[in-house]
């Protein structure tokens, strides 16, 4: 008697090659997907780091506005010298 996995192979190898690569790729996601309990722990654990950092004093908080608009002008900057060397 197949085992479940066999019987599911089987179906599998009758398909066309186009769906046994799309197959194939949403098994991988699945594998490489962090759960979204990990994901929440290690966004959790990012918090509480960066709250100790601040706490310590090893970093300083910046207003939003001012990082977002330096990382814009970083940006920006980037963008200007690849267009450049084109």
């Amino acid at each position: 008697m197949p085992t479940k996995l066999q019987t599911v192979e089987a179906q599998a190898m009758k398909l066309n090659a186009k769906s046994r690569a799309q197959l194939v790729e949403r098994l991988i996601l699945t594998l490489e997907e962090p759960r979204a309990a990990e994901i929440e722990r290690l966004w959790y654990d990012e918090a509480e780091r960066r709250a100790l950092e601040l706490q310590e004093g090893r970093v300083k908080a910046r207003p939003g506005a001012a990082v977002l608009r330096r990382v814009r002008q970083e940006i920006s900057r980037k963008h200007s010298r690849s267009r450049s060397i084109h």
